[in-house]
């Protein structure tokens, strides 16, 4: 006779484990100590199996059912249900080591300590260059020959740089399956010499002074949108990176004291920065503000006011005003910058300083990010009147009240 849910609900435990079977040879058994366990009897290659369903009530009489009907299904195909359960249970937890399953894992370990900007292209490198022909491969089976291929198929389209990036980031991942107990070893580091060494990693600028000039003139009269002209205007005079400019918020900015405090979960060291603005910079930002400074951002998307603008809009701007990428890039007035200061004698450390450079010691630098700041500030102003006599001749030059 079927089993109903009140029967199953009522029954006492006894001495003895109890066995109510329900037909087709599920059955309810009735532990000693109370424990109601769903199991399914049937013969398979002339022996009597047995699997389980679950414990009543997680699993409901209705749920058994249909685990049980499911099961009889797999016997009228000649599938054993109880191995076949078994290959799905490795499966599952094959693919629990796959590389995708513990390179997102590692992302997300990592990604509180990057800004944006870089963990976005981790992601997009993971997702676009990695994942279709590594992601569902068990980590531990994947071999230096396997990551080269993939690494070759970046390579191929041109993009080496990407190809070597992606290389450290699969390096990352192994190291971090190793370290939890998931790979033996990084066969990466069995790669070293496999793929042509990247062009040079500096971005291209322009450090003549006269070609300065030409590009300071060409930034002020900008056509395109009056906000992305700003962010042209401002990029030479702060000489942040690209994503620190175009994350900027009005409520980092003090024009009061003349300074931008970039908080240290947007930099790339984690480290907060400070940038001494300039009598011409707070010009642009007065500029800027009776348009923007309502919102958050300064320098705010076209689509919404609630994200910054998008990463390319500067450099597409530039090539807006006919400069290639060969000849200038955002990060290009960083370099400038560097090479100039350098060149008219300022102390060296104020200008790594000023640049944000990477500080070997993090602790070390998080106390130390207003150090040479009475300096920074004779700097940024000697500097912000050096781009002022590159761009105006004498006779138009600008007065300053």
């Amino acid at each position: 006779m079927p089993l109903t849910a009140t029967a199953i609900r009522n029954v006492k435990p006894a001495a003895k484990a109890q066995r109510l079977f329900d037909g087709g040879g599920l059955y309810l058994e009735v532990a000693p100590n109370g424990g109601k366990w769903w199991r399914l009897k049937y013969r398979f290659g002339g022996k009597e199996k047995r699997i389980s369903f679950g414990v009543f009530p997680d699993v409901s009489l209705s749920d058994a059912r249909e685990k049980r009907d499911e099961a009889r299904k797999l016997l009228g195909k000649g599938i054993d249900p109880g191995e076949s359960r078994k290959a799905l249970k490795a499966a599952v937890e094959k693919a629990s080591d796959s590389f995708e399953v513990i390179a997102r894992e590692w992302f997300a370990k990592h990604k509180p300590n990057w800004v944006e900007s870089h963990s976005s292209k981790v992601e997009a490198r993971l997702e676009r260059d990695l994942f279709p022909w590594l992601g569902m491969r068990p980590i531990a089976s994947i071999t230096a020959p396997d990551v080269l291929a993939t690494l070759r198929r970046i390579e191929f389209r041109g993009a080496l740089d990407t190809a070597h990036r992606a290389k450290q980031d699969c390096g990352a991942v192994f190291r971090y399956a190793v370290a939890t107990g998931r790979a033996e070893r990084d066969p990466t580091g069995d790669l070293r010499g496999a793929l042509p060494p990247a062009k040079g990693g500096h971005f291209a600028t322009i450090t003549d002074p006269k070609a300065i000039g030409e590009l300071l003139r060409a930034t002020g009269t900008y056509s395109g949108g009056f906000v992305t002209g700003c962010a042209l205007r401002l990029a030479p005079l702060v000489f942040v990176r690209p994503g620190e400019l175009r994350n900027a918020e009005w409520s980092e900015v003090d024009s009061e004291k003349a300074e931008w405090r970039i908080p240290g979960e947007k930099m790339k060291m984690r480290v907060p920065h400070i940038v001494p603005l300039s009598e011409q910079a707070l010009a642009v930002l007065a500029d800027l503000r009776p348009l923007t400074g309502e919102g958050r951002y300064l320098f705010p998307s076209v689509r919404t006011g609630s994200r910054p603008m998008s990463e390319n809009t500067v450099l597409a701007a530039l090539r807006r005003l006919g400069y290639s990428t060969e000849q200038m890039t955002g990060h290009g007035f960083r370099a400038m910058a560097s090479t100039l200061l350098n060149e008219q004698g300022w102390n060296k450390d104020a200008i790594e300083r000023q640049l944000a450079h990477s500080e070997r010691n993090r602790v070390r630098a998080s106390y130390n990010y207003a150090e040479h700041l009475p300096e920074r500030r004779r700097m940024m102003q000697a500097w912000a009147d050096h781009l002022d006599a590159l761009t105006f001749t004498q006779k138009d030059q600008p007065r300053r009240a």
